[in-house]
């Protein structure tokens, strides 16, 4: 293959992705997790995702990274009507989908995949980016100096 085969073309890469494209993919990641998680239930298998943590060697001083077991704990619950209920996590915030209303009423385990799908759609589409400056908003705040 040479280079008249290809198309070439005239740009710069991108700087930094604007904040709230940075947030969405942190969520849309998140969300994956969920999916994961609840195939994983629903197939009565275990799902373990890792990380890389950077460990300090107390002999030596150097340090290594080393992969370890991450937890993930699921959105769903069941609420007081016996039927499945997800509420949409943010870092350690819970996510007001509408005024007063933090949970989205799945039914049965079932429909929790599609439901997730769906979620995932409407976090690209840019849907929930007034929710997330907002809980980003108050996770910095707290942050502030006092």
């Amino acid at each position: 293959m040479s280079l008249n085969n290809l198309k070439l073309v005239a740009t710069k890469r991108p700087g930094a992705l604007p904040q709230i494209v940075q947030r969405r993919n942190r969520l849309i990641a998140k969300i994956w997790e969920q999916t994961e998680l609840a195939k994983a239930q629903q197939e009565g298998k275990p799902f373990q995702p890792t990380r890389f943590r950077s460990v300090k060697d107390t002999e030596t001083g150097e340090r290594r990274n080393m992969e370890s077991p991450k937890r993930v704990r699921a959105w769903w619950f069941t609420a007081e009507n016996g039927r499945l209920c997800m509420s949409v996590r943010y870092g350690a915030k819970t996510l007001e989908l509408a005024k007063g209303k933090s949970a989205i009423e799945v039914g049965t385990i079932n429909e929790l995949i599609p439901t997730l799908d769906a979620l995932k759609a409407a976090v690209a589409a840019g849907e929930l980016d007034t929710q997330l400056e907002a809980v980003s908003a108050t996770m910095r705040s707290g942050f502030a100096a006092k």
